[in-house]
């Protein structure tokens, strides 16, 4: 038998364990884990307040006679006979507590046995230090968590880039950047959304779970319902669930929704990821084209306060009209060895593909052939921002065809840095060529794509009801924080990221 109660976890070390000790006199003398301790200011605030240390000298506070009760969680101790400081931390910043043996008696006593990493309440006046520090003078002092486990060295932080990922918790604390990272993708978020709601659009919810995967064409997971005893498909995309709020007369929609793709990981890929999808009656393409990088430019405006903005070593700036060019001139301008008249002949175009060292299926159109030379030739040299227009309709089976050019669609991809940002097009609303596109699928799913999307019967029926011209949008927001933030990694920018699980024993 294995007596896993005998065996102490194996970072069970010594610093724990000591702290294991102190936890137990705490639980010996009465509640360990207060919770009746109340806040009434936090440490950002006081700092912005009082910010002018030549009008708030250490004077003018004590006269002011300011009182506060702080809390947060101590990240430096020194500890100086009878008299200490320790900076706190809370959500919005740091803030200096100053202890003196005489005014807190027993609990100042007791102060000295706490560790970096404990939570602390405090209460008293504002004053300034000799050093010019806004501090606390603190009449009251709790210990309100006793923190097991050891932060890492204040110098050092958490090295470890993986283990960042994996106690997030703990990184958030001790790295200022990673935290800044996350607040800025919280005003991110809510700045698009102020953008949309001021122009009409609505904000709504679609299901999750998805009889028949569809608006994307992509892998994706599959679940079971037990009580119907059916097989269900985590949402590729809200696509087609939006477009059906369309027919319903709901003429302008998003969801800031999140996606699940049973897909690769990479630093532009995580299995679930947020986008922002929304849908326009009356528009085409080109008026989505606008409105995205009017919403980009307004989400960096407000949150950085300027356009101008760094992506890994690459000025950026998403403040100028963004270009506009179609795929297929795009590919000729950096494909010299590709006549114009090759790009529909599809063994001209597999050969070029076989030049240019990219793998094929079988079942690859001419359409398709082009976006595997793009994304091999050109998609990584678009780094200011530009819509990449006109795409082939094979590989664009939910947009409406050009209408001077059948073959192509009124579609466009954002690039910027070398990476998809945002994929829009006027939409298909003719069900009987969406129902041919559909079917088109399916065969291709026959013939091994297991990206291919299902015939949705449901969503021909809504299109037959009746679908206003519309045009639509996705962004991805996680690269779009990215970018907006300075990030290489998609990990860097979720908080919880997908990690294969932890290896142990």
């Amino acid at each position: 038998m294995n007596d896993t109660a005998a065996t102490p976890p194996t970072d069970e070390n010594f610093l724990i364990a000591e702290r294991r000790g102190k936890l137990a006199q705490l639980r010996e003398g009465g509640i360990a884990f207060p919770n009746d301790f109340k806040r009434t200011h936090f440490a950002g605030d006081l700092q912005a307040e009082f910010a002018d240390a030549e009008r708030w000298n250490a004077e003018a506070l004590e006269g002011e006679g300011r009182r506060v009760a702080v809390a947060g969680r101590i990240l430096l101790k020194r500890v100086m006979g009878k008299a200490s400081f320790v900076q706190i931390q809370d959500e919005s910043g740091r803030l200096q507590l100053f202890l003196q043996a005489n005014v807190l008696g027993e609990v100042y006593d007791a102060f000295k046995g706490w560790d970096v990493g404990d939570i602390v309440g405090a209460e008293g006046v504002l004053t300034r230090t000799k050093t010019g520090e806004l501090s606390v003078r603190a009449d009251v002092l709790r210990l309100l968590t006793k923190s097991l486990r050891p932060l890492p060295d204040k110098f050092h932080g958490l090295a470890d880039i993986e283990q960042r990922y994996r106690q997030r918790y703990v990184d958030l604390i001790v790295t200022p950047e990673s935290r800044d990272v996350f607040v800025k993708r919280s005003k991110i978020i809510r700045a698009m959304r102020a953008w949309l709601d001021a122009r009409r659009f609505l904000e709504v919810e679609t299901p999750m779970m998805h009889y028949i995967p569809g608006g994307a064409t992509a892998k994706p997971f599959v679940t079971h319902h037990n009580a119907l005893d059916l097989e269900l498909y985590l949402r590729v995309a809200p696509e087609l669930y939006l477009k059906r709020l369309v027919v319903g007369g709901l003429e302008r929609v998003y969801e800031i929704n999140r996606n699940f793709r049973n897909e690769g990981v990479s630093t532009r890929h995580n299995p679930e990821f947020t986008m922002l999808e929304l849908y326009e009656a009356y528009v085409t393409y080109t008026e989505i084209m606008d409105l995205t990088e009017e919403v980009i430019r307004h989400a960096a405006e407000q949150v950085l306060g300027t356009t101008q903005l760094q992506w890994e070593g690459q000025a950026i700036d998403v403040g100028p009209r963004f270009r506009r060019w179609s795929m297929t001139d795009a590919v000729l301008e950096h494909n010299p060895e590709i006549a114009r008249e090759d790009l529909r002949d599809v063994e001209k175009m597999r050969a070029h593909c076989a030049r240019l060292r990219i793998p094929l299926k079988a079942s690859y159109g001419w359409g398709k052939l082009l976006l595997e030379i793009f994304e091999k030739t050109v998609e990584h040299t678009l780094i200011q921002p530009t819509f990449i227009t006109d795409h082939p309709v094979e590989v664009s089976p939910l947009a409406r065809a050009n209408d001077a050019d059948p073959e192509l669609t009124d579609r466009f991809e954002l690039f910027v840095g070398g990476k998809e940002l945002a994929n829009g097009f006027s939409e298909l609303n003719d069900p009987e060529d969406q129902a041919a596109r559909f079917q088109a699928q399916v065969e291709a799913k026959a013939g091994g794509d297991d990206e291919a999307m299902h015939f949705d019967a449901d969503y021909i029926r809504a299109l037959e009801v009746g679908m206003p011209p519309t045009g639509g949008l996705g962004i991805g927001i996680d690269r779009l924080v990215m970018l907006l933030t300075d990030r290489a990694s998609i990990r860097d920018v979720l908080l919880f990221p997908y990690m294969r699980p932890e290896q142990t024993g």
